[in-house]
């Protein structure tokens, strides 16, 4: 399985791209995790949080990989146990589908772009930092995959 994550984000830091890159080592060769990140629009020039979104938008669609299955982060998704994100990775696993996740910029994503998407996720009914959200999200897959194999990592 093919897991993308697409993060509109300045760079990270490193605490965070430590600890993102401790578990992408851990996830074995048939679940490969990659990470683009995209640089968000400027928002210094007043244009409307719309525009600016429209733009990241388009920028985020051409970074999609073909056939995808694209799944949105957002406060307004789908919450998921550990259990029920392990058993849904496990079926895309298996039908060997490709995921690409979607992290909005500091105003999230464009509203017709989570139209498009197959789903939408929330990770906390919190407000968390790009940083930790990733952080989070990545650890979160890692849980899952662990628990599809029965490793010990995940404690019930």
């Amino acid at each position: 399985m093919k897991i993308h994550v697409i993060a509109l984000s300045h760079k990270i830091e490193p605490w965070a791209q430590q600890a993102v890159d401790q578990f992408q080592k851990r996830f074995p060769n048939d679940w490969k995790l990659t990470i683009k990140e995209l640089k968000p629009e400027d928002r210094s020039a007043g244009k409307p949080v719309d525009q600016i979104l429209a733009k990241e938008a388009e920028r985020i669609r051409a970074a999609i990989p073909l056939g995808a299955r694209v799944v949105a982060l957002d406060e307004r998704g789908e919450r998921h146990t550990s259990k029920a994100l392990a058993d849904q990775l496990q079926k895309w696993h298996n039908s060997s589908e490709t995921l690409c996740l979607l992290i909005g910029s500091a105003d999230g994503l464009d509203e017709n772009l989570k139209k498009q998407c197959q789903g939408m996720w929330r990770l906390s009914d919190l407000t968390l930092p790009h940083a930790l959200a990733r952080v989070l999200l990545v650890e979160a897959l890692y849980r899952a995959f662990s628990i599809t194999i029965g490793h010990p990592y995940h404690r019930e």
